[in-house]
């Protein structure tokens, strides 16, 4: 069962670490084209958000945020790999932010094409997220391994 467990975190991280290792090479000055895609998104999320909290947010560096995701998926998968309960943190938060942006289903009509593209992104990634609490939920119900102290050895008399 060990083997098959940490197969399946292999698998399961090699998503995020090839694409933050993607994300990583085509950085560059203004952030790359994760950069370029998340602008307008993050812009139409600001004034929405401004316009239901009546509230100006600060403007944003959609670099940092990029470095950022970055981070956050890159160290957070090699975490998950050996099995720390941080990894999956660190993704779960990576998936909570950067789903509801770069997924917005919601700006468009059912009968558009990139409705059901967006929405069936979105959803594969609600999954996801799904995956990594069954995966805390589990580390959490494992009893821990205690050290075993071993006994003396009775001497034969």
């Amino acid at each position: 069962m060990g083997f098959a467990s940490f197969a399946g975190r292999v698998f399961f991280a090699s998503i995020f670490i090839l694409s933050a290792w993607q994300m990583f090479n085509e950085f560059g000055v203004d952030g790359g084209p994760a950069a370029k895609e998340l602008i307008p998104k993050l812009d139409l999320a600001k004034k929405h958000i401004s316009s239901q909290l009546h509230v100006n947010l600060p403007d944003i560096e959609v670099r940092q945020l990029v470095a950022t995701a970055i981070v956050l998926k890159g160290l957070g998968a090699i975490l998950f790999v050996f099995g720390h309960g941080f990894g999956a943190l660190l993704l779960f938060v990576y998936l909570l932010v950067s789903t509801p942006l770069l997924y917005d289903f919601y700006n468009y009509r059912p009968n558009e094409p990139q409705y059901s593209v967006l929405l069936g992104d979105f959803l594969q990634c609600v999954a996801q997220c799904g995956a990594l609490i069954f995966f805390v939920g589990m580390k959490n119900s494992m009893p821990k391994r205690q050290l075993r102290r071993k006994s003396p050895k009775q001497k034969a008399t």
